[in-house]
This record gives structure tokens, C-alpha cells and sequence, in this order.
């Protein structure tokens, strides 16, 4: 059975089977229902699907296992029936393939069908690869116990994902072969942006034994991205379209492409290169026997043309020509790439090397100078008038400090966008900002196309943040996006940074962007905040800004904690101005605030003296922080920015 399998990627054309959901919906199971429980509520169902593929002259049949992981499962309160639903899946197929063995010609096969996990990454969400490839690697250790021939690691919808679903296969089931199959967009490119020779030249240098695509748009884009995967790879290439694109007829979506139809792209795929051709959604049995017939007769066809030309003699290759088999391992070649900082794939031809940190910005360069540096936070106002915020950075500026940190709607409220308030300040004071970047708000799009249109305004200093949710703020019934958190924007950010877009297709250059992230040394889940500092770190971040810090052991061991992966770290400071200023930085944002402040604080025997003694702390913890931190961003609580030059120290520049 071995030799067999290994010839099914050596050359040929091998037909794989239909849509399994389609046929199980058309039986009458909803379209809410676990279908990989079927395998073992009603395995007579899903047995006949099988029969049905394998009668219609199926080389290969999928199990019923594509959403069988324990993050889909987890969705139906199933997640610890992973192994038992793909041995069950696995099982059923074997059985088919089997028990039609001595009545056919051809051999068939058992390919394990494994799906996306149904969740983004870190990149764009909350799991982290580790998480992926341990969910992958358990469904995948499961169907190869049951027996499947091969693995179809099929409709991977981010490049990021389809990696950590191959490295997974290479783990747990290093004895079979396996395809790696995109869903692609009507650009014929994948989901995430990444170009399909991208796709393919990052797979292939993991190891895929095939690759191609299935589901996407329908025919005409997969038999595009055949010749176009064709052309950068020599590897096996799998083309299972969808039967066209569904239309809503009565409220239902039906898939209107005839088998005739399928049978005549089959023709199709396998003269632009595919070596699999098979369906995806809305195919079904009558599809597959057409895209059988329309393959036997081609290959009649081909005998025929094959004995007339036997005579004829190879046309010779005149210099400066190359085969097609040339071209392919050229150009693949030439995609190849390397791991970058954060462990994703980049191409040497399109990755653009930025310049070192002091060359991007004043700060940057400050930082990477080793000089203690000082900012100081403007909030943007909540109307069209900034002149307050203009004259405040302007004040700051005569007393020189570094850079004023401009927040993006803190606290969820409604202000002016912190993009425009930095490059007027930038503009008509002269003074470097650091724009405050969120993820609430944007989608992944949104974050690449601001970023860029940042970049070109000349903003080069970015601190990534998750953002604070809308429930906290004025209209909370507005609703978030969170496409990605602060380390996938981290990560957003370096790609740029290298000339690259979201799906690592070059942009001509690098934005020149300096990245910060935050740190809280103070929050109460410390262990998550370390293990998510060091993840910004690995994704690209070059320095940190913490919260505001008012207990100094907090800050020392955060700082001992992050001592093996450490950049820069600037000390957030806040003058109090009121005992109810402390109150409702410990109560309501849950700021670590010792006994001890707050006793300084109610002590004040009024309000000048409460804010006298607020400035007197910080400037304490300015001083005790100063060896330990490469530089401070004081706040300007309720827009009194003489408070923070107090805190600094500052002298007014001689003009």
C-alpha cells in the first residue's frame, strides 16, 4: 500500500471525491449540527457518502473528520471526543476503500481530511502557534492510528495557520503524505493577502508532499491559480473547486454548477498542471462521475495523439531557451526565503532590511544612544479645538522634552484621532510625537492602510496597543473589531518595517516605523503579562512604556523577570492631584497604589497641597527609578502640563 501511495505523487492524474457536508445536508442533517459526530451517531450515513464517491469513480476519498479538532469540537461541548471522532471517520473510509478493493481496477485511497482550526492565530488573535500545532497534531496522531493512506490539510485561509497545520503532520504522523490545500479570493490569492507563489514556495520548503487549493470562488479562479501554481513548483499540484458560487434560491444557498460543467474544467486543470482534480462545496457524486468520464476520454485523446507523434523527433532547444521544468525550479528557488525575528517565513528578494533605530526617528536614536529619555502624554480633546493640546506641547518643547505621547481614545472615549493631534503638534510645534496605536477599532486592513498613510505623513513612532474595549467608555454598545492584539499589531508593524504587507507581498520599502509596546508591572496576572511581553518582544517590539508605576518593588520585578529577553523600558509616572485622584487609580483602573501614597494624599490639608505632595511622590519615583529604566513618560493629569515638567525638573531652554 506504501508503493502505491508514493506513485499517487510520482506522476498521473488521480480523481478525489466531492463535498461530504453537501451530501450529509442533503439527508436532512442541519446545517447547526456537529458533522463529525455523524461518524459515530449514524455512521450508515456517512459509510454511503463514501459508497457513493468510490461508485462514481473516486480515486481518493476524504474522511468525515474536517472540523474534527478540539477547538471546533469545544463549540458542541465535544472537545474530548477528538480522538474518538477521527478513529471513528477514519475508520468508516477504510472500510469503504476496502471493501471495494478486489472489484476495481484502480486502487483507492484513504486521505485524512483536516480543516482550519476556526480561530485566528496570535497574529490576529488570541491562540498562539503552540496551541495550533498541539490541536493539529492530536486530530492528525488520531487518523493515522485509524488508518488513512495520506492527509489532505485542506481550505487553510491564512498562511500562518497552513504552517503550523504542516509542521503539526511532520510531527505526529511523519510516515504519511500529505497536501496542503489554500482557499483562495477572486484575485486568486490567499484570505490573508499572501500571494499564491508565496504560498506555495513557503510550503514547499516545509516539506508538503502536493499542494494546490480547494473551495474558493469556483472553477475559473482555481484553474487560475493552477497555472500559476504550475509555474513555481514542481511538486504534485490538487485543484477541488467548489461547484461554482452559490446563488439564494427561496432563502437557501444552492450551488447551480451542472456535473457537465465540472467534467469540462476537469479537462481543464489537468492540461494547466494539476495532477488531483476532485470537488469541494456543492459537488457531489454526479459531479465526480462526470469530472471521470471527461477524464477518460482525455486520456483516449492523448494515446491517440501520443501514437501519431511517435515518429516525430524532439524539436531541438535552441540556445538561450528553457523548459518548463526550468522556469519552475528557477523561479521557486528564487522564492526561497528565511525565518525573520518573529519565526515567520520571508523572501529574501522582497525583504527590505530597515534602517537601525537611531536613523528612524529623534527618539529612536535617543534610545539607541543609551540616553535617558523624557515624554510627557497629551489627550487628545473631545472636539475640533486642539489649541489647548498645541499649547501645551509647545511649553513642553521650550522646556525640552524628548517626545509627547499622544493616547488613541483612551478609556474607550470618543476624541479627536490621536493621528491627526501628532502630526499637528509634529507640524506647528516642532516636537516629535509617538502615536498611540490600537486594534480596537480596525480591522486588519484598516490597521495596514493607516499605517501606511501614518508612515507617509512622516509619523515614525508607534506604540502598539491592544486597546481598551468600548464597554469602558461613553458608548459602550459601540462594537470592537480586536482583528489582532498588540503582539500581532507588533508583528504588522515589523512586516512593514521589512517592506512587507500582511500577506508578505512587498510594499517598495521600508515605513521607517520605531515600535514600542506597554508593560504593566503592576497588574495581578503577572505571569500572563511576562509570558505576553515576551511574545511582543519576539514579534518585533525595540522598547517598552509601562503604566504608571507607583510601588517600586512591582517595577524591579517585572524588570528582574523580563532580565532574558529585555529592551528598553520607560517608566510610566503619574502625578496624583487629590486623595480621590489615588482613589480611582486604585478602585476604578486597578492600579497597584501602596498604603502609603494614599495616606501622603489624605494627609494634604487641601487641594494645592494635595497636588504639591502628588508632584513630590513622583519626582521621589522619578529619582528611585532613574539607574533601572532608560527614561520616563510622565501624564499631565486634566491637561496641567506644568505639573509634568515639575515632575522632570526641567529647565527652560535659553533661545
Amino acid at each position: 500500500m506504501k508503493a502505491e501511495v508514493e506513485r499517487l505523487f510520482q506522476g498521473g492524474t488521480t480523481l478525489c471525491d466531492g463535498a461530504m457536508g453537501t451530501m450529509l445536508y442533503a439527508c436532512g442533517v442541519f446545517i447547526d449540527r456537529c458533522y463529525d459526530e455523524l461518524n459515530i451517531t449514524q455512521p450508515e450515513m456517512v459509510r454511503s457518502v463514501h459508497q457513493q464517491y468510490l461508485q462514481a469513480g473516486a480515486d481518493v476519498i476524504e474522511t468525515n473528520t474536517f472540523g474534527a479538532n478540539r477547538f471546533r469540537l469545544e463549540r458542541f461541548g465535544l472537545r474530548e471526543k477528538v480522538k474518538e471522532f477521527n478513529l471513528a471517520g477514519a475508520a468508516l473510509a477504510r472500510q469503504c476503500v476496502d471493501g471495494i478493493r478486489e472489484s476495481r481496477k484502480r486502487p483507492a485511497f484513504v486521505a485524512g481530511a483536516v480543516g482550519p482550526l476556526g480561530l485566528r492565530l496570535e497574529s490576529l488573535g488570541e491562540r498562539g502557534p503552540e496551541e495550533a500545532r498541539a490541536a493539529y497534531a492530536e486530530q492528525i496522531q488520531a487518523l493515522a492510528e485509524g488508518g488513512v493512506d495520506l492527509l489532505l490539510l485542506e481550505t487553510m485561509m491564512s498562511m500562518d495557520e497552513a504552517e503550523q497545520a504542516l509542521l503539526a503532520a511532520r510531527q505526529a504522523a511523519p510516515q504519511l503524505k500529505m497536501a496542503v490545500l489554500f482557499t483562495l479570493g477572486e484575485d486568486v490569492n490567499c484570505l490573508d493577502g499572501t500571494s499564491l507563489e508565496q504560498a506555495v514556495a513557503r510550503i514547499e520548503a516545509l516539506g508538503a508532499d502536493a499542494l494546490g487549493c480547494n473551495c474558493s470562488a469556483g472553477p475559473t479562479v482555481v484553474l487560475s491559480a493552477v497555472e500559476r501554481i504550475r509555474a513555481v513548483t514542481r511538486l504534485p499540484v490538487v485543484a477541488m473547486p467548489n461547484a461554482g458560487t452559490p446563488r439564494s434560491v427561496q432563502g437557501r444557498n444552492i450551488y447551480l454548477t451542472s456535473p457537465e460543467y465540472m467534467g469540462s474544467f476537469a479537462r481543464k486543470f489537468v492540461r494547466a498542471g494539476a495532477s488531483w482534480v476532485g470537488g469541494c462545496c456543492g459537488t457531489t457524486p454526479e459531479h465526480i462521475r462526470a469530472m471521470r468520464s471527461a477524464l477518460r476520454a482525455m486520456a483516449a485523446q492523448d494515446a491517440g495523439e501520443a501514437s501519431a507523434r511517435a515518429a516525430t523527433p524532439p524539436r531541438v532547444q535552441r540556445a538561450g531557451e528553457c523548459s518548463v521544468a526550468e522556469v519552475s525550479g528557477s523561479a521557486a528557488a528564487g522564492l526561497r526565503g528565511t525565518a525573520s525575528r518573529s519565526g515567520r517565513f520571508l523572501f529574501r528578494e522582497d525583504v527590505v532590511e530597515p534602517e537601525p533605530l537611531r536613523a528612524r526617528s529623534g527618539i529612536g536614536a535617543s534610545i539607541a544612544g543609551g540616553r535617558f529619555v523624557t515624554m510627557v502624554e497629551i489627550v487628545p480633546p473631545k472636539g475640533i479645538d486642539c489649541s489647548k493640546e498645541l499649547a501645551g506641547a509647545a511649553l513642553l518643547a521650550e522646556f525640552g522634552v524628548d517626545a509627547i505621547n499622544v493616547p488613541d481614545s483612551p478609556r474607550a472615549s470618543a476624541r479627536m484621532s490621536a493621528q491627526s493631534l501628532s502630526l499637528q503638534i509634529q507640524q506647528k510645534v516642532g516636537v516629535e510625537t509617538i502615536l498611540h496605536f490600537t486594534c480596537r477599532d480596525r480591522s486588519v486592513l484598516g490597521i495596514q492602510s493607516e499605517l501606511l498613510g501614518i508612515a507617509s505623513l512622516g509619523l515614525k513612532n508607534i506604540l502598539c496597543l491592544t486597546g481598551d474595549p468600548p464597554k469602558m467608555g461613553n458608548y459602550p454598545d459601540a462594537t470592537a473589531v480586536f482583528d489582532v492584539d498588540a503582539i500581532g499589531l507588533v508583528k504588522i508593524v515589523n512586516d512593514l518595517n521589512h517592506g512587507l504587507d500582511i500577506g508578505q507581498n512587498p510594499i517598495g520599502g521600508s515605513t521607517g516605523f520605531t515600535m514600542a509596546v506597554a508593560a504593566n508591572p503592576g497588574v495581578s496576572d503577572i505571569e500572563r503579562e511576562v509570558r505576553r511581553f515576551a511574545g511582543k518582544v519576539e514579534a518585533g517590539a525595540e522598547y517598552a512604556i509601562t503604566q504608571p508605576v507607583f510601588d517600586l518593588k512591582l517595577l524591579e520585578a517585572f524588570l528582574r523577570r523580563i532580565e532574558s529577553f529585555r529592551i528598553p523600558v520607560i517608566a510610566g509616572i503619574w502625578p496624583l492631584t487629590s486623595l480621590r485622584n489615588a482613589e480611582f487609580m486604585k478602585n476604578d483602573l486597578r492600579v497597584s497604589m501602596p498604603d502609603e501614597i494614599l495616606e501622603r494624599m489624605a494627609a494634604a490639608p487641601d487641594k494645592d497641597a494635595a497636588v504639591a505632595e502628588g508632584v513630590a511622590i513622583a519626582q521621589r519615583m522619578l529619582e528611585s527609578v532613574r539607574d533601572a529604566v532608560q527614561g520616563v513618560q510622565v501624564s499631565a493629569p486634566f491637561g496641567k502640563y506644568g505639573l509634568a515638567v515639575q515632575v522632570l525638573g526641567l529647565d527652560r531652554r535659553s533661545k
